[in-house]
C-alpha cells in the first residue's frame, strides 16, 4: 500500500504492490486535515484478476490546480470514479473536505462538481434546460439557479446557443455545458476527467481560464488530461499514476525534477519505443 503523500514532497512507489487486505484504511493512522480539499487513502479496485488501483493514497491541498496524469489503462479514470462517489471502492476512503464520500455521501457531493469522461448528457434537452435542470437537483431554489445559469451560460459563450439542443452542440460547446453543469451549486472542489478531450483551441483557452478564476478565487481543481504541456502549464501539482499505482505525487516542481513533464513522466512510466523494425518507413 502506498503510504500518505505530503502536498509538496515527491513519493516514488513500487509498481507491483499487492492489492491490500484487511480495513480499508489500515496503515493510515487517524482523519485527515478537514482544510484538505481531497484525502485518499488505501483507496483500492479490482475488475475480476485485474487490479485497475492498486492502494493508493493522496492529499489534493484546498485551492490548488491539480492535476492527474497516466498512460491510457493507468487507473485514473477508476480512480477519480471512487473519490467522487460514482463507483464503490473494494478498498480505501476518501474525504472531500473532511467529509467522508462514502459514510456521508449527500453532504460530500454537495462540495463536489464532477465532469466524468464519456458520461452521457440529457442531449434532448437545450442548454440553458441541462445547466437548470443540474442545478435544481442540487438544491438551489428556482431563481437563483435562473440567475447562475444565466452567468454560467454567458461566461461559457453560450448564451447565444442557450435555445438549442445539446444533441446539435459541437464537442466544445458540450464540455463547456457539461462543465456549467458541474458548476452551477458553487461547489468547492471540481474533479473533471479529460476535461479538453476533443475540444477545439479557443473553447479549451476558454475553459482553462474559467477553471484558473476558479482557483483564484478559492475553490480546487483536479483534473486528468494525457497532454503533458498543458498540466506543466495550467497545474500546480501533479500525480502520475501507472498501472494503478501511484508512481509520483507533489508539486509539479518537485515532480519534474527538472526536466519537463513530458520527459519525467516517461522515465516513471517507462515503455517508449523507438521505431526499430520501420526502415521501411524512412526513405
Amino acid at each position: 500500500m502506498s503510504l500518505p503523500v505530503s502536498p509538496g514532497a515527491t513519493h516514488d512507489a513500487g509498481r507491483r504492490a499487492p492489492l491490500p487486505t484487511g480495513r480499508p484504511d489500515a496503515g493510515v493512522h487517524g482523519l485527515p486535515d478537514p482544510h484538505t480539499a481531497i484525502a485518499i487513502r488505501g483507496l483500492a479496485k479490482r475488475f475480476g484478476e485485474k487490479i485497475a488501483v492498486n492502494g493508493i493514497s493522496l492529499d489534493v491541498p484546498a485551492g490548488s490546480f491539480y492535476g492527474l496524469v497516466g498512460p491510457n489503462g493507468a487507473g485514473k479514470t477508476t480512480a477519480m470514479s471512487m473519490a467522487t462517489g460514482l463507483l464503490r471502492p473494494d478498498h480505501g476512503r476518501v474525504w472531500v473536505h473532511g467529509t467522508d464520500v462514502w459514510e456521508e455521501p449527500l453532504a460530500a457531493k454537495r462540495r463536489m462538481g464532477v465532469l466524468a469522461d464519456g458520461v452521457r448528457l440529457f442531449d434532448r434537452l437545450t442548454g440553458e434546460q441541462l445547466v437548470t435542470y443540474s442545478g435544481l437537483l442540487r438544491g438551489p431554489d428556482r431563481q437563483t439557479v435562473a440567475e447562475r445559469t444565466a452567468d454560467l451560460l454567458r461566461v461559457m459563450d453560450l448564451a447565444q446557443d442557450a435555445g438549442t439542443l445539446v444533441v446539435d452542440y459541437s464537442a466544445g460547446m458540450t464540455k463547456k455545458v457539461a462543465l456549467a453543469s458541474a458548476m452551477i451549486h458553487a461547489p468547492k472542489v471540481l474533479v473533471l476527467d479529460e476535461p479538453f478531450e476533443a475540444v477545439d483551441p479557443v473553447s479549451a483557452a476558454n475553459i482553462r481560464d474559467i477553471l484558473a478564476q476558479f482557483v483564484a478565487s478559492g475553490g480546487t481543481v483536479v483534473v486528468s488530461s494525457h497532454v503533458m504541456d498543458l498540466v506543466q502549464r495550467m497545474c500546480d501539482h501533479v500525480a502520475v499514476i501507472a498501472e494503478g499505482n501511484l508512481l509520483a505525487a507533489g508539486t509539479v516542481e518537485d515532480v519534474r525534477q527538472g526536466q519537463s513533464l513530458e520527459d519525467r513522466f516517461v522515465d516513471l512510466v517507462g515503455g517508449r519505443s523507438h521505431g526499430e523494425g520501420l526502415s521501411w518507413l524512412h526513405t
